[in-house]
């Protein structure tokens, strides 16, 4: 399968708009992944719709999800 690279100026442009409309996001996960998320840390997630009806989950950290969380405070950080 080929990369293309107009595929990574897109991921780009969108990880920089979601940061604007969610500042506070990459600098938690900065302050979590120095303080609190170590392999085997529980991430819980919450959405509740607009009808107030809540979903909710949550993962085990592993080192690879510390890795792409560096990364996209990375990306998010270039922006």
């Amino acid at each position: 399968m080929a990369f293309n690279p107009a595929d990574l100026l897109k991921i780009r442009s969108a990880a920089a708009q979601f940061n604007a409309n969610h500042p506070k996001l990459l600098p938690f996960f900065a302050a979590a992944r120095n303080k609190a998320m170590t392999p085997d840390s529980v991430i819980e997630i919450a959405i509740t719709d607009p009808s107030g009806e809540k979903i909710e989950t949550n993962l085990k950290v592993k080192d690879s999800d510390i890795d792409f969380i560096k990364l996209l405070i990375e990306i998010g950080g270039k922006n």
